[in-house]
């Protein structure tokens, strides 16, 4: 996604790194940049706004619930991972079993 006008910062880096401005966990020189970005890219502003609003939609209807540590620090361990580039275990980040590859037998 593009304008097809040249910007300082590419568009691909905005959208690879959108969720990260959303939540607010990057230095805020990076969210200067990213601002500048969307004053100038009405296709990232576009996408900007749609995944603002998606997240305030799922934090009204399923931000209610509070989530036990141990999972949360499974499933940020697994984007550390995803976003690092390594291989990915193959398993259920709930349990920490292996994840179900078809259908069980009985």
């Amino acid at each position: 996604m593009s304008c097809g006008e040249p910007h300082e910062t590419d568009c691909s880096e905005i959208l690879d790194h959108l969720y990260e401005f959303l939540d607010r966990e990057m230095p805020d020189s990076d969210c200067t940049k990213f601002e500048h970005h969307f004053e100038e890219c009405s296709p990232c502003l576009e996408k900007y706004g749609l995944e603002q609003a998606v997240k305030k939609l799922v934090k009204r209807c399923c931000g209610h619930d509070d989530v036990p540590t141990d999972l949360r620090s499974k499933v940020m361990g697994r984007i550390d991972l995803i976003r690092s580039g390594r291989a990915v275990p193959e398993h259920d980040v709930a349990t920490g079993s292996p994840a179900a590859s078809g259908p069980q037998e009985a």
